[in-house]
């Protein structure tokens, strides 16, 4: 009795199996599909642009990719299929807002190169792909709205440049800045002077610094009594001057050139505007596109760089000057005095 119980569940669980086979769908590539939410509406076509979201696993169901935790779903075109990971012999059998797994056996992906395939995905096994198209679109549906979404990205960026300049001026007035301004645009003011030589190119500094937005926002500093004034978190950051070689890209221009302004010692005020700074890109979160930025800074030590002279190489088929006939005149007594460094 008890070995046609057995037999009997076994035949139900491999009926189970073979409905559950049947479920899908196999195409002439060697993939499986099914459509889960099948929806009315027009098939997709081919040169059609679609958006979908999806997710990539593994049969024990660990995820490889998903547009979910990326933020955003995949846009592509749809074109004639070309292998079977390229999903696009599915894609015509589908209408906008579809929900299909598709499962691609990896050893046809991994044909011909297998010493590319994951140890995750061995022979016989399966990729499995879960998606749901979001968007259907005529390619000149598309174009269209790519075209609309730059031009309003171009005029916010336009706009932002154009307000650039008021919110400097602004910065300035209401701080009661006394700036100077040079050829670039750079502005800045000395807030104390020494009598050390003037730092030139590729001088070596040791920099203390605190930058800030027009806003008055903190987003950088060296110092951290500053930083927790501010309120500036810098996990792991070590508090001390930073060194770099001035004048050699090391550092935005605004900060190449304002500090060839100043010796060892000296403090200043820095007002970058963004051609000199991170520009239309800007720096991240803290920095916006066509951001001017403002920095406190201190020069705390200078290693002033070595003159680099070569000698002139006579040029190509002059003879070499010959020596001078007359004996050279004797040393004077007196020491010779230091070579002058040209500033």
């Amino acid at each position: 009795m008890k070995k046609f119980i057995f037999l009997a569940l076994a035949v139900a669980a491999f009926a189970g199996k073979a409905r559950a086979q049947s479920e899908f769908t196999r195409t002439p590539q060697g993939a499986q599909y099914r459509i889960v939410s099948p929806k009315t509406g027009d098939r997709i076509k081919l040169e059609d642009v679609i958006s979908f979201n999806m997710i990539q696993k593994t049969e024990k169901d660990s995820v490889l990719f998903s547009t979910y935790t990326q933020g955003r779903p995949i846009q592509i075109q749809v074109k004639p299929s070309q292998n079977i990971g390229d999903l696009m012999y599915v894609f015509p059998l589908l209408t906008v807002k579809d929900s299909v797994i598709v499962r691609v056996p990896a050893d046809s992906v991994f044909k011909g190169h297998e010493e590319a395939r994951p140890p995750f995905l061995p022979s016989g096994s399966l990729l499995i792909f879960v998606m749901k198209m979001e968007r259907v679109q005529s390619m000149n549906e598309a174009i269209a709205e790519r075209n609309a979404a730059l031009a309003a990205q171009k005029s916010a960026m336009d706009r932002m440049k154009t307000d650039e300049l008021a919110n400097l001026d602004k910065y300035v007035a209401d701080h009661k800045l006394n700036v100077k301004t040079t050829a670039s645009g750079l502005r800045y003011e000395i807030t104390q002077t020494t009598t050390k030589p003037k730092i030139t190119r590729g001088d070596t500094l040791l920099v203390n610094y605190a930058g800030r937005t027009t806003n008055d926002k903190l987003f950088d500093s060296s110092v951290e009594s500053i930083a927790k004034e501010g309120g500036l978190v810098q996990p792991g950051r070590n508090y001390e001057p930073i060194k770099f070689p001035v004048g050699e890209g090391n550092v935005i221009k605004g900060w190449d050139e304002g500090l060839q302004l100043l010796s060892e010692g000296a403090k200043a005020i820095f007002v970058i505007p963004s051609n000199l700074g991170y520009g239309e890109q800007g720096g991240g979160a803290a920095i916006p596109p066509y951001s001017t930025l403002v920095f406190d800074v201190e020069v705390v030590k200078v290693i002033k760089g070595k003159a680099k002279t070569a000698a002139k190489k006579p040029a190509a088929g002059t003879p070499a000057a010959k020596p001078a006939t007359t004996p050279a005149k004797k040393p004077a007594t007196a020491p010779a005095k230091k070579p002058v460094v040209k500033k």
